[in-house]
């Protein structure tokens, strides 16, 4: 029996070269909040049972059936972060952060997790960019974040997805709709786990993805039909600001998300391509949620957006790799003196912004020569006795093969310059 150890279940790693195109599209995703003016949060992986069961619901499968909860050596219970927007409160709330400038505009990245039935693109440890922005009730900042996230997926060359968009509506219209609703639930043929949610949060059996659910739904009364007259000011006028962004969507009515806190605006990023788990992204308003948290009165809204469905997604449309570019050098030095030197004259090119590697283990020339070729290295810089004893480098071209000796002094200059040529050559 082996014993080799292995990752856990539904925890995927990323490992190179993958591992640099996961790095781009996570750092794709955030690009559009910092120019839109969001700072960064780095939260804990853990936090107190209480924030996930107050903030995100009891009656959610979150909760109720996927959070990795733990009691600790004070007996105190804990939870593995399933979502960020609770956590982002949290914080804002205890630190004061909401006393400053508002809204107050944070993003984040990291792993969350859910104890789910893994499958592709459905992992117990998931990868998210998240974004909040918390104490302004204003549609056009609803469309700001909606735009974000857009621009993220459009930056990273998606394009075979949709905006699904709907509105939960208020603390002032939704009573109303959740009698209709659940009168309408009770009478159909459900089993007593789900009559039980009904009577907790029926907007909960609308995201049930049963077919013997989903087929009884035809006729559910909409949340869209029983808006106050703000809710549906603010919903057109979210809409309004989504075309001046350039947004396009598909309107959802019965799109509610898998947590209790969201309120009037809610959207989710679909990509058909994906199969079962075709969400790539998704969030809304939440502007009870910093109350219920014990903090002031304040709204907020905001998403996580999944960087492995992302990545997915990427290579589902057949898209070119994000991957980081090999080394544009390769060290190699035939004896002790001229590796070191190697070493200076890496070192000196990695100063200058010139990505370097070397060869390592006392190699011979042939055999460094292959490591160089199969690095991807453009340019191979040899140092023997006597370029040592000169001060000098082969520098030789690993695509055409050509070969100069050039001053070790000269050759961070002559790179650089090789590489704008071909930067203004490939702007052309």
């Amino acid at each position: 029996m082996s014993d080799q150890l292995s990752a856990p279940k539904g925890v995927p790693e990323y490992l190179p070269p993958q591992s640099a195109e996961f790095m781009a599209v996570r750092e794709g995703l955030a690009a559009p909040a910092q120019l839109a003016g969001y700072q960064y949060i780095e939260l804990p992986i853990f936090e107190d049972y209480n924030l996930y069961s107050r903030g995100v619901g009891e009656s959610t499968d979150v909760v109720s059936k996927e959070m990795y909860t733990f009691t600790d050596r004070g007996n105190r219970s804990f939870a593995l972060r399933p979502e960020g927007t609770a956590g982002v409160i949290r914080s804002v709330i205890q630190h004061g952060l909401h006393r400053g400038q508002l809204p107050v505009k944070l993003y984040y990245a990291g792993p969350f997790f859910r104890a789910e039935r893994p499958q592709k693109g459905r992992y117990r440890q998931l990868q998210q960019v998240g974004l909040e922005a918390i104490g302004s009730d204003d549609p056009a900042l609803d469309a700001e974040v909606i735009a974000i996230a857009d621009q993220g997926f459009r930056d990273l060359g998606l394009t075979q997805y949709q905006l699904l968009l709907n509105t939960l509506g208020c603390a002032d219209c939704r009573p109303g709709y959740r009698v209709a609703l659940t009168e309408f639930l009770m009478r159909l043929d459900l089993d007593e786990a789900t009559r039980e949610r009904v009577q907790l949060n029926p907007l909960r059996v609308l995201d049930d993805k049963r077919d013997e659910v989903q087929q009884q739904l035809n006729d559910v009364p909409l949340m869209i039909d029983y808006l106050c007259q703000a809710c549906q000011e603010h919903y057109d006028q979210v809409r309004q600001y989504l075309r001046l962004h350039g947004v396009q969507w598909r309107e959802q009515p019965r799109l509610v998300r898998g947590l209790d806190y969201y309120t009037r605006t809610t959207f989710e990023f679909s990509h058909d391509l994906l199969g079962a788990q075709s969400g790539i992204g998704g969030g809304g308003r939440y502007d009870g949620l910093m109350a219920q948290l014990g903090g002031p009165e304040l709204p907020g809204i905001g998403y996580g957006v999944g960087t492995d469905r992302t990545l997915l997604a990427r290579e589902a449309e057949g898209l070119p790799s994000l991957g980081a570019a090999p080394a544009m050098v390769y060290g190699i030095g035939l004896g002790d003196i001229a590796r070191e030197r190697v070493t200076q004259l890496v070192t000196g090119l990695r100063n200058a912004g010139i990505s370097a590697d070397m060869a390592f283990g006392g190699r011979g020339l042939k055999g460094a020569m292959k490591a160089a070729d199969r690095s991807g290295a453009r340019w191979a810089a040899i140092i023997g006795d006597d370029e040592a004893a000169a001060g000098t480098v082969q520098l030789k071209d690993l695509g055409s093969g050509e070969q100069q000796e050039i001053n070790s002094d000269q050759v961070s200059t002559f790179l650089l310059n090789q590489r704008s040529k071909e930067d203004n050559h490939a702007a052309q």
